[in-house]
């Protein structure tokens, strides 16, 4: 089991440090409509992350954050914690998962998700600050789009868990 912490606003700094070494979007960490949870050892290091934001009517999610220190790759830890964001997000009503990533397509292939079009994720999800950024810098048109429905369960070896929110 993973232990996750709901995100509060005085770890904003060290998520940014753990992001950016993970080579992960850094814009909106702050807006109170993104959900993060953080994964931390025992001397507080953040350790991994994962989170989404809602579209207006909440039929959609945009997962965002999920990433682990490189130690941890290749054990399960990156997949719990995906699939942690995505029961989440279902759990809220979302219908619909979606998430940019250029570089890590097969890791979410195993999640269920497929190639989808950017514009399409760009349209349900105009009003997500990641979308915003991406729209506004012009990296959107560079961005890989990945979905898939949130009403299709995907096996897991590993579950996630929470410690609850902080």
């Amino acid at each position: 089991m993973i232990d996750l912490v709901r995100m509060a606003p005085g770890d904003v700094p060290d998520l940014l440090d753990f992001l950016t070494r993970a080579d992960l979007t850094l814009s909106g960490l702050d807006d109170p409509g993104l959900r993060l949870w953080l994964l931390r050892d025992d001397t507080g290091a953040v350790r991994g992350s994962t989170g989404y934001e809602l579209s207006p009517d909440g039929s959609h999610a945009l997962i965002r954050s999920v990433a682990v220190e490189k130690d941890l790759r290749g054990r399960g830890t990156g997949q719990a914690l995906a699939r942690w964001a995505l029961e989440q997000a279902g759990a809220e009503g979302a219908q619909h998962a979606w998430l940019f990533s250029r570089r890590s397509g097969p890791f979410w292939q195993r999640l269920g998700f497929s190639a989808a079009d950017r514009d399409e994720l760009a349209e349900v999800l105009a009003d997500t600050r990641q979308v915003g950024l991406f729209r506004h810098s012009g990296q959107l048109q560079r961005e890989i789009a990945w979905s898939r429905p949130l009403n299709v369960s995907v096996s897991s070896p590993t579950s996630a868990g929470s410690t609850g929110t902080r």
